[in-house]
């Protein structure tokens, strides 16, 4: 503390305000005005000398040295040797000491240091240890971190060891290992398996002894679970020598030998998930490794879900336990905007999974693009600024560095509860992939590398110029090439594919089997009103409330149940049943459309209550988060939710439906194809605001062509509901059926408070969801039959009523996928064979559930004719004057010849 006397020209100055400038000052000496750095100064070196004496040259010279400490912890990264294919560079003008007012005569000189170091030492000793530190062969940035007791921490971890801290002989031959077994398991594949993609792991094989060094260090951190998330270079690699994969199941796929229990068309061998319990010091850890796609960094999200469903499932504590862990590409880490949107989830309440070990692998090139028409920003990381955590640049062939650098970054992430990156600068052996020339468009690059040799040979040169025998660095290596020959020579264990674990019980068998979904009155009287009692003293929106209680009097009068009432109490009855459920989405906590209103605020307080999750029973919980203004990266971390949960509703609404392109991705590569490809089924749940009402093209259609295109072999179900007892009996049917498809949902939006849109509490007592839905009529006179789906009935339903056609039939086609031809017929039976079939839908010709059902309306029915609009290429018109002249002519068209 800074003392002030009574009798100084201080005495009239706040001390308080002398403190915030004296820390002000430690932190960095050229943010206080030049006095004031004099003035303290001499305040540190009155030990030395009476300040009667002090020298103002010597006190600047002082506030140099602090501001050198400062501009070294601050940009030292610049002068780091984190290339292993470029010189080391030497000087910064920065950094140079005339920038503090230090000359080389000062080097010998004595100075205050305060933490840095000891107390004090000469310039040159500063200088020494601040370039080992920070420009040794790793380089940090971590001063734009905002937290200054964070950066305190770090600086307290790193400048005491310097570089590193020493390793001792079983951990240097610990990282030969691994490096050798990367290395030799990438040559041995090369002339096993000519020609075959590996997507190799060639001059990055630091990765293996850097995942490594996390794993062995996860019991004493406390973590029982890691998920990986990883694109395909190095994959196989990683499978093999962290989650010890047996090299015989490897080398069965690239024979493309089938195993046992896989169901689907599967995917290359460079895209698969896998899983595994080893052993690290006797305690068990289990390790995941996500399947992803092709598509760079879009399994960000899912990781992330799947790692916060776990953590949810852990209760108290499951935040330490379970580590998402990233690997990323230098040019993807730049270039794919699901990264941006998986870091801003980092420290939000409904996604956070309690920090993120980010390792980034630089191979310099993004396929054939150089890193300056790859990104604007100096660093492939800096994205990652954005949340102000840590982030280590290391050299690649550099592999103590790497393993310190990824250790400190995990003991950041347990104590810190943040993000955290860790670049490995490295190089990219051979082109994209091992049948690519990368010569054609890098010869200089590639000459380079070319020449170099091998990162395990690097290491072995290394230790045995450090005195380690070369018989035993040889042994080292003769164990790992026996054991590839000796696994060549074998075939792999048997080991049947399926589901297991939380998912044992689960059915890899689709049925139309009925389900019982209906509920006695008595307990959904019940359920209505402990959904809206609310605690004394808490006030909701006048408008709310009156909305709660008429939900509470529409089930005790057993009629004009809303959708919004419906959906409510299915989750009531769900988790009263011991189900979780999860609702995530933009607004989703009201409801883009004002239906919803699971979470209630009080309008003097705003406070919140949200009553569904007193309803919950055993280890049920309820939640509903309003997400970030994302749709790849949310429903890809809801996908992942919902892999870890199959005894949990997991739901992802969209604002409207169309915004569901934003994340297809997600949608093409996880949703409709995750279980076919990877085995990996999900029971995800997608609400999809759909229906034309003169709002424009991006809020009209849900796009049910695009979802129906991705149908097949049951491998999802698509629903366009259209009563509030059909939402109902269908979000319980998706949760008490044997097996679990991902289930799209088509919702209203006018609907929600259409006066006629409205069930009666018998219709949730009895009965189950329909997939086919008749309106009644007489069959005998019938002459039409109208097919339709969605809030078009309700327009068909009052026209035939005004016209007074009742020789008009309206069928709904509730489930457009599976669609159950045995239902349709049966609904069609006692209409006249020569009655007229009709498909109408408020879509154009070439969109809508059309293109997907016309050949096969026609097989069930025989000729059916077409009402819509024309084939277009934007979904509706602008103009709400235009759409209402439209939907006249097509609602005419339906009842004339």
């Amino acid at each position: 503390m800074v003392s002030i006397n009574s009798s100084s020209f201080l005495s009239n100055v706040s001390g308080e305000w002398v403190e915030s400038l004296y820390a002000a000052w430690q932190e960095n000496a050229e943010s206080v005005p030049q006095d004031w750095r004099i003035f303290f100064s001499a305040y540190e070196l009155g030990s030395e000398k009476s300040l009667g004496q002090f020298d103002e040259t010597r006190a600047l010279k002082q506030s140099g040295v602090q501001s050198l400490i400062y501009r070294y912890r601050d940009i030292g990264h610049l002068l780091a040797c984190t290339d292993p294919l470029s010189p080391c560079k030497t000087e910064h003008p920065q950094l140079a000491l005339s920038a503090f007012g230090l000359e080389t005569a000062d080097l010998e000189t004595t100075f205050t240091t305060r933490r840095f170091m000891k107390q004090s030492a000469t310039l040159n000793e500063i200088v020494s240890a601040l370039k080992e530190t920070y420009c040794s062969e790793i380089g940090v940035e971590y001063m734009h971190i905002q937290d200054p007791d964070e950066r305190q921490w770090l600086i307290d971890r790193m400048e005491p060891c310097r570089n590193h801290p020493p390793f001792s002989l079983d951990e240097k031959l610990r990282i030969l290992e691994k490096l050798h077994q990367g290395a030799l398991f990438e040559s041995f594949l090369h002339r096993r398996f000519v020609g075959q993609k590996r997507f190799s792991l060639e001059g990055s094989e630091v990765l293996v002894p850097v995942l490594d060094a996390i794993v062995q260090r996860c019991p004493e951190a406390g973590i029982t679970d890691l998920v990986l998330g990883m694109a395909h270079r190095g994959r196989l690699n990683i499978l093999a020598h962290i989650f010890e994969k047996p090299y015989e199941e490897i080398f069965a796929e690239f024979r493309e030998t089938q195993l046992l229990g896989f169901m689907g068309d599967g995917d290359v061998k460079y895209h698969r998930g896998h899983s595994a319990d080893v052993r690290v010091d006797g305690a068990r850890l289990h390790l995941t490794m996500a399947a992803n796609p092709s598509h760079l960094e879009a399994v960000n999200p899912v990781v992330e879900g799947k790692c916060r469903a776990r953590q949810d499932r852990y209760g108290a504590g499951g935040v330490k336990r379970v580590l998402p862990l990233l690997i990323h590409g230098d040019a993807a880490f730049a270039g794919q905007g699901s990264v941006m949107e998986t870091l801003n989830m980092s420290a939000l309440d409904g996604y956070g999974c309690g920090g993120t070990v980010h390792v980034v692998l630089n191979n310099q090139i993004g396929f054939t693009t150089l890193p300056r028409d790859a990104r604007s920003t100096r660093y492939a990381t800096d994205v990652a600024k954005m949340l102000g955590c840590p982030i280590f640049h290391v050299q690649g062939e550099a592999p103590e560095s790497a393993v310190h650098a990824v250790r400190l970054a995990l003991e950041y992430r347990q104590t810190q509860g943040r993000d955290v990156v860790v670049e490995l600068i490295c190089y990219r052996r051979h082109g994209h992939n091992e049948g690519d020339e990368p010569a054609f468009t890098q010869p200089l690059m590639y000459r380079q590398i070319s020449a170099r040799p091998s990162l395990n040979r690097i290491y072995a040169d290394r230790l045995a110029a450090e005195g380690i025998s070369p018989d035993r660095l040889a042994e080292l290596e003769q164990k790992i090439v026996n054991g590839l020959e000796f696994s060549f020579d074998n075939q792999p264990q048997p080991r049947t594919i399926g589901f297991k674990d939380a998912w044992s019980a689960i059915s890899r068998a689709f049925t139309t089997d009925a389900v019982e979904t209906a509920l006695p009155g008595e307990e959904l009287a019940m359920l209505a009103r402990r959904v809206t009692e609310l605690p004394p003293g808490f006030t909701p929106h006048a408008k709310i409330g009156a909305l709660i209680q008429r939900r509470r009097e529409a089930v005790e009068r057993g009629n004009g149940i809303d959708w919004g009432n419906a959906e409510t109490l299915a989750y009531a009855s769900l988790l009263n049943e011991g189900v979780s459920v999860r609702l995530s989405g933009q607004d989703c906590r009201r409801g883009t459309f004002n239906h919803r209103h699971c979470v209630l605020h009080d309008s003097t307080t705003d406070a919140t209550l949200t009553p569904l999750a007193g309803l919950a029973t055993g280890t049920a919980t309820f939640q509903a988060w309003d997400s970030l203004l994302s749709e790849l990266g949310v429903l890809g971390f809801e996908y992942g939710y919902s892999l870890e949960t199959p005894h949990g509703l997991t739901i992802w609404e969209a604002q409207f439906g169309d915004f569901a392109n934003g994340a297809q991705v997600i949608i093409d590569q996880f949703v409709s194809s995750g279980e076919t490809k990877w085995n990996r089924a999900s029971a995800l749940v997608m609400l999809l605001p759909h229906g034309f009402e003169g709002q424009g093209a991006e809020h009209s259609s849900g796009r049910i062509e695009r979802y129906l295109q991705l149908c097949a072999n049951e491998n999802m179900v698509v629903v366009c509901p259209s009563t509030p007892s059909q939402i109902f009996h269908l979000l319980r049917r998706h949760m008490l059926q044997s097996f679990r498809k991902p289930l799209i949902v088509f919702t209203p939006k006018s609907l929600l408070g259409h006066p006629r849109c409205v069930s009666s509490l018998g219709d949730l007592t009895t009965g189950g969801f329909h997939e086919i839905l008749v309106d009644a009529a007489e069959s005998r006179r019938v002459t039409r039959v109208l097919l339709c789906s969605g809030k078009l009935y309700y327009e068909l339903l009052e026209e035939r009523e005004k016209r007074g056609r009742d020789d008009t039939a309206i069928v709904r086609i509730e489930q457009l996928y599976p669609l159950r031809g045995d239902l349709l017929k049966q609904a069609l039976a006692p209409f006249p064979a020569d009655a007229e079939r009709v498909w109408i839908q408020e879509e154009p010709e070439n969109m809508g559930a059309w293109p997907y059902l016309g050949r096969r309306l026609m097989d069930l029915c025989g000729a059916v004719r077409f009402i819509g609009r024309p084939e277009d290429c934007c979904p509706a018109t602008g103009s709400h004057h235009i759409h209402v002249q439209e939907q006249r002519v097509l609602v005419s068209r339906a009842f004339e010849s």
